[in-house]
């Protein structure tokens, strides 16, 4: 069954290099980003991990756990942190789920209930496990977006996007094309112009349905 935007993620008990845990428990009262790779030791994955670690004290700005999630065991996880440091330039300090079983894979739509790992598989057997995850403190799924195995993910659109969603969770509004923090956001059509005005002082009317303001600092 797909995994819709809004569906409460599955609670399931997953293993990592760090021990054991239910993904809802580990969530807390925190954002979080579940990321997927189809193998360790392969090479965009290796530089992907790579950026998520040098984004570490954003994610913490932002009260955001991240976790990985490869169809591998703990042990090749383990060692294959010494690598993804290595290429990072900084500490893996977030736990990878150990998928070798699928269940999470499967669990999240990225792979057919019918699927398995052949011996002597190669990445490209669970090719499609190279997803990203935004999931809210409520534990529902806020965003989700999907890469092949040859286009390496934008970390810096992954922590935009959640600025984007932690900004019109707090703020009950939306954000536009390209935008980023600071710049003015979208004015719900369900807000009238007098208590868009009340709120945010003053509105730009571009289209009767399109009205951008800046958020009170």
């Amino acid at each position: 069954m797909s995994l819709r935007i809004n569906d409460t993620i599955p609670n399931l008990t997953v293993e990592t290099d760090q021990g054991s845990f239910a993904l809802h428990d580990w969530i807390g009262d925190d954002w979080a980003i579940l990321f997927s790779h189809p193998k360790d030791f392969t090479p965009v994955c290796t530089t992907e991990f790579g950026a998520v670690a040098q984004l570490a004290d954003e994610w913490a700005a932002r009260g955001t756990k991240v976790i990985g999630v490869s169809v591998d065991g703990v042990e090749d996880h383990k060692k294959w942190k010494g690598d993804i440091e290595a290429v990072g330039g900084a500490k893996a300090g977030f736990p990878i789920i150990a998928d070798d079983g699928l269940e999470v894979s499967k669990a999240f739509d990225m792979l057919p209930a019918e699927a398995y790992l052949p011996d002597g598989r190669t990445p490209a057997d669970s090719a499609t496990v190279r997803s990203v995850f935004i999931i809210g403190p409520d534990k529902q799924l806020k965003l989700s977006m999907t890469y092949p195995m040859n286009v390496g993910r934008n970390f810096a659109e992954v922590l935009r996007a959640l600025d984007g969603l932690q900004t019109a969770a707090r703020e009950n509004v939306a954000t536009p094309a390209n935008w980023v923090p600071g710049e003015d956001v979208v004015v719900p059509v369900a807000v009238s112009d007098a208590d868009a005005i009340a709120k945010y002082g003053s509105i730009d009317t571009k289209l009767p349905y399109l009205r951008m303001a800046k958020l009170p600092e």
